[in-house]
């Protein structure tokens, strides 16, 4: 396989299993012992990692989800607690639901491994809350937290080179969520608010910036060397059948 279909192939593996531990509600939890919301928890704990900015900062940044939906929960956070706090919890919770849920997958080691030389070879230009990310000193080593972590950084990085791709194709945050598999309901979750463009023209669009989006991510998946990238793809549908096997 080429890079570029690596990337093609694990881009929806990564974007699921990247978020998987935020829909643990051991994790939300997290958000009540620190005195927010869920949604609050949400916002910071993922752009948290860029440290003590504006709410206008963190919805360039994260770009797919309304500035309004990121304003509240952002301010709601940032008044009890830093940011970057909410990040070294939101890390935590990662590393303790990789442990719990990935550390006895019998290729751990393996996954762990190729995801991290993936993410450091990723290049992050223009992708900001991937890079911030990236440098997080990670809390656990064990096999399970170092996948977890991987698997976040990867979807970050397919995150941010999506945005790149979309706004490259002229189009809007939101009209790449109409566009996309969810369109209306998509948008009303992402906390934009009626009424919205018509959809039809921006189709082509959308299917033009998700190449270019496995384009701009298989530069991570140049540092594995032949049949790795195969093999990464691999253990990653075997990650998500293991997962699924412990609901």
């Amino acid at each position: 396989m080429t890079p570029e279909q690596v990337a093609a192939a694990s881009k929806p593996l990564a974007l699921e299993l990247g978020e998987a531990f935020a829909r643990c509600p051991a994790t939300l939890r997290r958000a009540r012992l620190l005195g927010i919301s869920g949604w609050a928890f949400y916002i910071t704990g993922r752009a948290g990692a860029l440290g003590d900015v504006r709410a206008e900062t963190v919805a360039a940044a994260l770009g797919f989800i309304a500035p309004d939906a990121v304003a509240d929960g952002w301010d709601a956070a940032v008044r009890t607690v830093p940011p970057l706090a909410v990040a070294d919890a939101n890390l935590a919770e990662c590393c303790r639901w990789g442990t719990e849920r990935l550390g006895d997958a019998p290729e751990a080691p393996r996954l762990a491994g190729l995801l991290e030389r993936a993410v450091e070879a990723a290049d992050g230009s223009g992708m900001p809350l991937f890079a911030a990310w990236r440098a997080m000193p990670v809390p656990d080593h064990s096999p399970g937290a170092r996948a977890a972590v991987g698997l976040l950084l990867l979807r970050e990085h397919f995150a941010g080179a999506y945005l790149l791709a979309v706004r490259a194709a002229g189009m809007t945050p939101l009209e790449a969520v109409l566009a996309g598999p969810e369109g209306e309901a998509g948008a009303a979750a992402c906390g934009w608010s009626p009424p919205y463009p018509p959809v039809g023209p921006l189709v082509r669009q959308r299917l033009w910036a998700e190449a270019v989006t496995d384009r701009l991510a298989s530069a991570a998946f140049r540092a594995l060397a032949p049949g790795e990238g195969a093999e990464l793809l691999n253990l990653l549908t075997t990650t998500r059948l293991h997962l699924r096997g412990d609901k």
